[in-house]
């Protein structure tokens, strides 16, 4: 079996009608870029067509959570590095954090740790991974050492951590 990525990369450029009069990208657009991120790096990466297995399953990830830390801004046109890893799992939840940076990698500019709940859309409640998700879940899992976000921010930004 091969091994697969527990941080996954991926580049995009920073767009006009995402930003704020001041060319910053404005702050509601961080979770689009990193959802777009997730959804892009998870089917390149892993094969997981989110969108394929709702359709053929009835279940898919809901967003349920989102903690932000805007760092740096990020500018019109500019090239970012989002990457990300999943660091945290239950039977029913996901736990991903992302990271956006400059496109050499040298300054990063938010962090963000998204929670996603699989749901049966057809039963409209929380559903448990499968047995193949888990197994795969299992082998990308990349926890980190922190319990909290805010105990995390303070790791990065103490540089305990690799950016």
């Amino acid at each position: 079996m091969k091994t697969l990525s527990k941080t996954v990369e991926s580049k995009t450029k920073v767009r006009f009608q995402d930003c704020d009069p001041f060319n910053h990208l404005n702050n509601g657009s961080y979770i689009n870029y990193f959802i777009n991120h997730r959804e892009d790096t998870i089917l390149e990466y892993y094969g997981l067509d989110m969108f394929k297995i709702a359709k053929e399953t009835g279940k898919s990830w809901v967003s349920s959570s989102n903690q932000i830390a805007y760092l740096k801004p990020a500018f019109l046109m500019e090239t970012v590095v989002i990457t990300s890893q999943l660091f945290r799992k239950t039977d029913s939840e996901l736990y991903v954090e992302m990271k956006m940076y400059n496109e050499d990698k040298t300054q990063l500019k938010a962090v963000i740790w998204c929670g996603f709940t699989h749901y049966d859309l057809l039963q409209q409640k929380r559903a448990n991974h499968p047995e193949y998700l888990t197994k795969l879940f299992d082998s990308i899992l990349n926890p980190i050492e922190a319990s909290t976000f805010e105990e995390r921010l303070l790791q990065i930004k103490s540089k305990k951590v690799s950016l």
